[in-house]
């Protein structure tokens, strides 16, 4: 006997009235009255109700063993047996995870998580291979569905603070939220009271000690409306990559963009200017009339109307996998310079600058914290361990510390 026929036939002996009235006790008690009998019949279908809901996914593995699946399909997606499939988008993609793995026929955001999750390890790696440390490792899972990890590196030998976190997020977007992402969205379903949702991401901020080292963030992000059923409804990618020195080396600035451009330009050759651009329109500190940093690239709501997702994904496998590259030789040749303690006070202040852009502007921070049952220390963790403010504080004219406000007051194209 093969192993389906032996689950079926174990199966099918599960399925035997042995929880419900039988026939002859129902008899019994029609002899009684007829008030009894109509009890009775109640209380039997209450039972098999139950047992239904407990034994519906026996009954569809004994169903397809004896290839009757087809009749019984037919029999679940009834309006009874509707009623009675509660599965999350979450438990069912934690389904898909469990009896198949992750390959290139899951649907994208499963893909998507995979890949994020293996980069995060490949840059941890390498960052403690750098720094000396260890990260300490937060694996942390949501109420509604998702979780993720988060890598944190504090006061290490190259890095004041780094982050570098994995989240997944499933949830509901009420009506009002699907009107609003309509405006850029017009195949989100303007019908529906709610849609599920699924948001996944890669974020890192690398803070070093080191003044002529310069910070570093990178995000990027994969979202998706789903439809009853689980599939796909609409679905967007977004992210970018983004330089922030306390002081300017040109060949630093310089050869990241450039390791960006090429990234790009294996896609699109318009990519790199318009995503340059859309950076430093973005992390720009409005209040400050300043960018946050010298640019790198940003993009967000990359959908059908850009290009077809598969290779939109490949476009974002490209540009996460450029990171590495583009980032550690500029590490490895200032993390060791030497500095006084005045260039240490202003890598302070542009901390704090850093940090304003972050709290007041970010729209992934917004997000992130309005999210119900989010990790506020993820979501905070690209925040520097110090900084500081100081009242009416201006460079000397002329000195480097003016020559980077200049040029974060007027971007330049580096490449």
């Amino acid at each position: 006997m093969t192993t389906a026929a032996r689950e079926a036939r174990r199966f099918a002996i599960q399925l035997r009235p042995r929880s419900t009235t039988s026939a002859t006790q129902l008899a019994r008690v029609q002899r009684r009255s007829p008030a009894a009998s109509q009890r009775a019949a109640s209380t039997s279908a209450r039972r098999r109700l139950s047992s239904d809901r407990h034994m519906r996914l026996p009954i569809w593995c004994a169903a397809a063993a004896l290839g009757i699946a087809g009749s019984l399909f037919m029999h679940l997606t009834t309006a009874e047996g509707a009623k009675l499939d509660t599965a999350s988008l979450a438990d069912k993609d934690a389904q898909k995870k469990r009896e198949g793995g992750v390959s290139d026929d899951s649907p994208m955001r499963l893909r998507m998580e995979k890949f994020i999750k293996e980069q995060q390890k490949l840059i941890v790696k390498e960052l403690e291979k750098v720094d000396g440390k260890k990260f300490r490792k937060d694996e942390w899972t949501r109420k509604n569905g998702g979780g993720g990890t988060t890598c944190v590196l504090q006061e290490g030998n190259v890095f004041e603070k780094a982050g570098v976190g994995v989240s997944v997020v499933y949830g509901s977007l009420p009506k009002p939220a699907i009107q609003k992402m309509r405006a850029d969205h017009k195949t989100l379903d303007p019908n529906v009271d709610s849609l599920d949702f699924f948001a996944a991401g890669l974020s890192m901020v690398l803070h070093p000690k080191n003044p002529m080292a310069p910070t570093v963030h990178l995000n990027y992000r994969y979202f998706e409306t789903a439809n009853p059923d689980g599939s796909s409804q609409a679905w967007w990618f977004g992210g970018g990559s983004d330089l922030t020195p306390a002081y300017l080396f040109d060949e630093d600035a310089i050869h990241f963009h450039k390791t960006l451009k090429e990234a790009c330009d294996s896609h699109d050759k318009t990519y790199f200017p318009r995503f340059k651009k859309w950076c430093d329109e973005y992390f720009h500190n409005k209040h400050r009339g300043e960018c946050r940093g010298v640019g790198g690239i940003f993009f967000d709501d990359l959908d059908e109307s850009e290009r077809d997702r598969e290779n939109t994904f490949a476009f974002i496998q490209d540009c996460l996998k450029s990171f590495l590259p583009s980032y550690l030789p500029i590490l490895e040749k200032r993390k060791d310079m030497p500095f006084t303690e005045k260039e240490k006070e202003w890598q302070q202040i542009r901390r704090g600058k850093y940090v304003e852009f972050n709290l007041v502007h970010d729209r992934g921070t917004a997000f992130g914290l309005n999210t119900p049952g989010s990790r506020v220390e993820s979501i905070l963790m690209s925040l520097p361990l110090t900084a500081s403010w100081k009242y009416m504080h201006e460079p000397e004219p002329k000195s480097r510390e003016q020559r980077l406000v200049d040029v974060l007051r007027d971007p330049k194209d580096w490449v």
